[in-house]
């Protein structure tokens, strides 16, 4: 598509650049794929901007004599280390536990191309090899083990991710702007250890060491590892501070003391602007996997998403098993339609394009440009989710750029039609849910269906219980029925013979045998049959995993049940494939 460098992944590709070694050499677990919606990509390119040399190593092998961890040399200012774009357990395991047999980011999906635990250890082992170069690490994986978690795999309690990799550094969440300011201290001389104030930063010091004051910002400690493994309570205390710190404006700095060492994590930066969301999509991706993998066969992630737009971040849902607002931050930031639109454009000239876009979306699809009104009420604000349980009155939730935004996409000559296959909040869109919802959720609901949907609206309602649902931090199921009643209006008007496909999850804390049974009848009432069921999978620090591991609600104290058992979860899982228990 592009005449544009690639950054190299091996030696010759180095000595090519006319490099004598590479300031930045960044490791990850997944395929190196030059494209804005791969993590490792965007920081290597970002690093680029701020006249870094970075070479990436994708998939090294761990298991030989280590020359993939080698072969470079040591680089000049710090090594970087990713899993990759998704949380390498996840990657492996099912919510049984079983092995998968399959990886996304590899090229043939062929499975065993990154170790369980990914971040740990190519940290531990570039630790051992280059003691004196720093490690950075980052990425969903690192991002939600930054303090002490509950580890599903090892049905423990673990202490933050920067202990067990003895890793220098973690910037957690949306990395850019955090890792453009180290790189630039860096570049001016600053050490690792002389850079104790950077915002969206983690770090390790010797328990009782003078932390630095850091104007305008709040102190808060945990419990010490110690307790949280010895009391329930202790450790649902330290999550509740976790999560409410994780979900305000306002800075606040966490501690928690693990043994001799004590963790620390700064404050967030504030969410991205327009411009600064621009500047990550501008940058000069080659949007296509690298060269070395012409033979190996398809990437299946990369197919996946290689004709799609992210047109935000964010997500103010608060869902209670999902990690995106504690990685990507509940706050919006959205992306102006203009660099949107100089997207698109690089996409249709992509090799195999035919003029369908897969999706125009983001975490949430519907959440474009939404905010709230007035900024000083957020900064007051802790709470997990803006729109439950109910929808703040301080939320603008007009749907009307994004309506515009895509009949905008959908009438560029090269663009046949743009499919939104990201969730959409359909409770955003009721009025009995949300009472600023009005005309121009309608015109976006009809625009959805009728002109972005390739026959089949998928949706997650998650659940019909209302009770599991509230565990669940989601609307009552009869916004679901609401949904059906306007979509089915809407193609019976336009003559369209198209499904609503609804997504559940079983086994997710709160739900019992007889609560999917339920589940089960509710849907064969309304004629519906789910192609896709997620068995619930409790992965590190996310609410529901907090309720997995206590029994509790962390907020409440009230006792949940939990579908512990193995077979449990299969039984569970298996109310969606067989109407109701024999």
């Amino acid at each position: 598509m592009s005449n544009i460098h690639w950054l190299p992944t091996s030696v010759k590709e180095v000595e090519s650049m006319g490099w004598d070694r590479p300031d930045v050499i960044l490791f990850t677990g997944d395929a190196y794929i030059d494209h804005p919606s791969f993590g490792a990509a965007v920081i290597a390119r970002v690093l680029e901007a701020e006249s870094m040399r970075v070479a990436v190593v994708p998939q090294p092998n761990w298991r030989d004599d280590l020359r993939d961890f080698t072969k470079m040399g040591e680089p000049r200012c710090f090594f970087a280390v990713t899993a990759g774009n998704m949380d390498s357990m996840v990657n492996h395991y099912t919510a049984t536990r079983r092995l998968r047999s399959d990886d996304a980011y590899t090229p043939g999906g062929t499975a065993g191309f990154r170790p369980d635990n990914a971040t740990i250890v190519y940290t531990q082992i570039l630790k051992k090899l280059f003691p004196s170069t720093p490690v950075l690490i980052g990425g969903i994986e690192a991002s939600m083990r930054r303090l002490m978690h509950y580890d599903y795999w090892k049905d423990h309690l673990e202490p933050s991710i920067l202990i067990s990799s003895g890793a220098d550094m973690l910037i957690y969440g949306m990395a850019e702007r955090a890792v453009a300011a180290l790189a630039r201290r860096v570049r001016g001389g600053e050490s690792f250890r002389e850079i104790t104030d950077l915002t969206q930063s983690a770090y390790i010091r010797p328990a009782g060491t003078l932390l630095p004051t850091l104007p305008g910002v709040k102190d808060k400690a945990l419990h010490p590892c110690h307790e949280a493994v010895a009391s329930r309570k202790a450790y649902s205390e330290n999550f509740v501070l976790f999560e409410k710190t994780s979900n305000t404006m306002r800075p606040v700095r966490l501690t928690e003391q693990c043994g001799e060492s004590v963790v620390v994590i700064n404050p967030p930066l504030a969410p991205a602007t327009e411009t600064e969301a621009d500047a990550v999509y501008d940058l000069p991706f080659n949007y296509a996997p690298h060269p070395r993998y012409e033979k190996k066969g398809a990437i299946p992630a990369w197919e996946m998403i290689k004709f799609s737009v992210n047109i935000h971040r964010g997500c103010f849902g608060g869902c209670s098993f999902c990690a995106i607002a504690a990685h990507q931050g509940k706050f919006v930031s959205s992306r102006s339609s203009n660099s949107i639109i100089r997207e698109v454009d690089k996409i249709s000239r992509m090799e195999g394009f035919k003029g369908y876009l897969t999706d125009l979306g983001g975490p949430s699809a519907n959440m474009y440009r939404m905010a709230g009104r007035d900024s000083e009420r957020c900064m007051k604000c802790g709470r997990p989710s803006c729109i439950w349980p109910l929808v703040c009155d301080n939320l603008e939730t007009s749907h009307a750029e994004l309506t515009s935004l895509y009949r905008r996409v959908n009438a560029l000559p090269y663009i046949k039609k743009a499919f939104v296959s990201s969730g959409v909040r359909y409770d955003l869109l009721m009025k009995e849910y949300n009472r600023a919802a009005g005309r121009a959720e309608e015109k976006y609901l009809n625009e959805l269906i009728v002109n972005h949907t390739s026959g089949r609206l998928k949706v997650a309602p998650e659940h019909t219980d209302d009770e599991v649902l509230y565990l669940m931090r989601k609307s009552p199921f009869r916004h679901f029925r609401k949904l059906r009643e306007k979509f089915l209006g809407i193609i019976k008007t336009n003559g369209l013979r198209y499904e609503l496909i609804p997504y559940f999850i079983s086994a997710h804390p709160g739900t019992t045998d007889k609560k999917m049974g339920e589940l089960a009848r509710e849907l064969s009432d309304l004629g519906m049959h789910p192609e896709q069921v997620q068995d619930f999978t409790p992965t590190p620090m996310t609410l529901a995993t907090a309720m997995y591991y206590l029994g509790f609600d962390p907020y409440t104290g009230k006792k949940v049940y939990v579908a512990r058992d193995i077979e449990e979860k299969r039984r569970q899982k298996g109310y969606f494939f067989r109407g109701k228990r024999k």
